[in-house]
């Protein structure tokens, strides 16, 4: 791999290789693989304008290699957007070598240019890498607010 990764705002273009990156990022999670649904799902979000998808791509070997997932909200107290980083994925092969923070660098970048308030983020308890990243970018764990959620 060269040094020359390239981190892009996805289209509906990248559909295809998007939704295998996110199936695998599903079975990370223990989910069952369905990249039919996979593709469908992230169909719909670039059909409504309701996320932001940041790829990476290695152009030596013409791959996608990672990517990242904004959904918006709001706060009503200071009456400002953010932005919730909802999903970032890296291939195992390329796992170790910046891709993360590539696209990191990307949300970060375009919140500041959307005016955003800031970045919120949750990550599995045991995903301690993940934790490291984001902690070494600024991120903060919440100890002002509990955070709950309802399943239906």
């Amino acid at each position: 791999m060269s040094n020359a990764l390239i981190v892009s705002q996805a289209t509906i273009n990248d559909l295809d290789v998007l939704a295998v990156l996110f199936n695998e990022y599903r079975i990370f999670y223990k989910q069952q693989p369905d990249l039919d649904k996979a593709r469908a799902f992230l169909f719909d979000r670039f059909e409504h304008s309701e996320s932001i998808l940041f790829i990476a791509k290695d152009p030596d070997v013409y791959l996608t290699v990672g990517f990242l997932q904004l959904y918006p909200s709001f706060s009503s107290i200071s009456m400002k957007r953010s932005w919730i980083l909802n999903d970032l994925y890296v291939s195992e092969t390329y796992r170790g070598r910046g891709v993360a923070q590539l696209l990191i660098d990307a949300a970060v970048e375009f919140a500041a240019q959307t005016k955003a308030k800031g970045l919120a983020l949750s990550t599995a308890i045991d995903n301690e890498i993940a934790q490291k990243i984001y902690e070494r970018n600024g991120f903060r764990k919440d100890d002002v607010f509990f955070h709950y959620y309802l399943t239906l």
